[in-house]
């Protein structure tokens, strides 16, 4: 579980870090991005780079040191290229990210706690753990008992003007969800290939 202050956090490692930070209101009031207060930061070393993007990833996705070391492992088995392509999937396809993904969540942590809570069925078995990995033709459903909790109601009005990834699908009708493909990195914001060097070492 975070338990730093997330302003802190995205001063620290950049706005993109969390949803909240990635607005107006925060760039005024941050003196590292821009603020009245602006301040040039200081250069990182190559280390200290590193360590700020394998921060970025840990606290975007909410995962653990040990859970972010075993998905660079898993994705370092990929022979050739495209080991950034895998550790991509590996974090977009987590159940609590893909949740969030689909627009059910206006962050990753409150998706992770609609997945810990029972509210999803995955291809009609119910998954409490967040870290599930989702694949290709799944089927995500809210459950029949979570579907009038206070959480989704008003489901269709909050995300009419959301637009979500190609790489999932959801009908409101039916109050439930597709993964369409793989995930592809077009995430901006995390240096994934820095992170893996950090790793190799």
């Amino acid at each position: 579980m975070l338990t730093k202050p997330k302003f802190k956090i995205c001063r620290r490692l950049g706005p993109g870090v969390y949803d909240k930070c990635q607005t107006p209101k925060f760039s005024a009031t941050s003196g590292k991005f821009g603020g009245p207060n602006a301040r040039r930061p200081k250069a990182l070393s190559e280390y200290g780079t590193q360590l700020v993007e394998k921060q970025k990833i840990r606290f975007s996705y909410g995962i653990t040191e040990r859970q972010l070391s075993n998905y660079v492992k898993k994705a370092s088995l990929t022979k050739g290229a495209g080991t950034a392509d895998k550790f991509y999937e590996a974090l977009e396809s987590r159940l609590d990210n893909t949740v969030y993904r689909m627009g059910l969540s206006n962050s990753r942590r409150g998706a992770r706690q609609m997945v810990s809570h029972g509210h999803f069925i995955v291809n009609d078995h119910k998954v409490t753990i967040a870290s599930y990995q989702v694949k290709p033709e799944d089927i995500i459903k809210i459950r029949e008992g979570s579907k009038a909790k206070k959480i989704f109601t008003n489901l269709a009005e909050r995300m009419k003007d959301y637009i979500m990834p190609v790489w999932v699908s959801f009908n409101i009708d039916k109050m439930e969800g597709k993964v369409v493909a793989l995930p592809k990195n077009t995430e901006t914001f995390l240096d994934l290939n820095v992170v893996l060097e950090f790793y190799s070492r």
